[in-house]
């Protein structure tokens, strides 16, 4: 009985949060170390799933380096990175929109369907949902940098997005974009994920990390930063407390931020119901960042 009246009262507590996000568009990005392992992909889109049942509006964004990598190497092509985003030729598009778009994608989706839920894979392959423009970078000295078929999101297709959403299903953004000539792009999944956020003007947009959140230590899980503000996040970018990997996430952060986007959210993507414990619990298990 103890146990039952627990498990009441976790309901009540999130029962005013739902109330709240109720009809509220939630972007999330979902990649990396999250997609390898089965158990933890089945968990979160659990959670994806309960948050679509209880009222809210689901997107989910996905990417999949290392899925691309490997199947490069399968195919005998050696991964090549300027500024640290992969180069995209001809045969490196073809691979990587394959594994994004179909394997990744169309496996997400099943996962989702096998559950009882309901989902949409919106890529080139399906009905096309991101619009995009080859993404240009300039060097130390000014001059152009070539990374091939590499975009950015300027555009979605807003009225698929709710189509898909009225119809009670989950849309599913593979980080491929077609620009206005219908060629593909290869996108970076955190911008993309803080592009249709921004272009939504969500609630939220949830980034699924492999850390618990942004760690004032990067060696002390318990240096986790609950709340930020986006001067704060500027700080310890410029102070370096903010590093590698986790600096292209918190600038897409700002970047949503500045864009509409009401709350962002990192949190641990291989903890059990990270995402509804962030969203629905007056204790959150990441870190969450507003404009401040």
């Amino acid at each position: 009985m103890d146990e039952a009246i627990r498990k009441a009262d976790v309901l009540i507590e999130a029962l005013g949060w739902i109330r709240r996000f109720r009809g509220r568009y939630v972007v999330i990005k979902f990649g990396g170390s999250a997609l390898e392992e089965a158990a933890a992909v089945r968990g979160f889109l659990t959670d994806v799933i309960f948050m679509e049942t209880v009222g809210m509006k689901p997107v989910l964004v996905h990417g999949g380096g290392k899925a691309i990598t490997e199947a490069m190497t399968a195919a005998g092509l050696q991964p090549r990175f300027v500024h640290g985003r992969r180069y995209t030729d001809d045969g490196t598009l073809a691979i990587a929109t394959r594994v994004l778009a179909e394997d990744i994608c169309g496996s997400l989706v099943a996962e989702i369907e096998r559950q009882g839920g309901r989902a949409a894979g919106l890529s080139y392959a399906t009905r096309n949902c991101l619009i995009g423009e080859r993404l240009t970078l300039r060097d130390e000295d000014g001059g152009v940098v070539d990374l091939g078929s590499v975009g950015h999101v300027v555009d979605i297709d807003r009225a698929l997005l709710d189509a898909t959403l009225a119809e009670g299903a989950i849309p599913v953004l593979p980080s491929v974009a077609l620009d206005r000539d219908g060629q593909r792009l290869n996108v970076n999944a955190d911008t993309a994920a803080a592009a249709v956020a921004r272009l939504l003007k969500a609630e939220k947009l949830v980034f699924l990390s492999d850390v618990p959140g942004i760690l004032l230590d990067r060696e002390n899980p318990g240096s986790r930063v609950s709340h930020l503000e986006t001067g704060r996040c500027r700080e310890l970018i410029a102070n370096g407390t903010i590093e590698s990997g986790m600096v292209p996430k918190v600038d897409a952060a700002l970047e949503a931020l500045e864009g509409g986007v009401r709350k962002v959210h990192i949190v641990d993507g291989r903890m059990p119901h990270s995402v509804l414990l962030e969203i629905y619990s007056n204790t959150g298990v990441g870190t969450e960042i507003v404009t401040g």
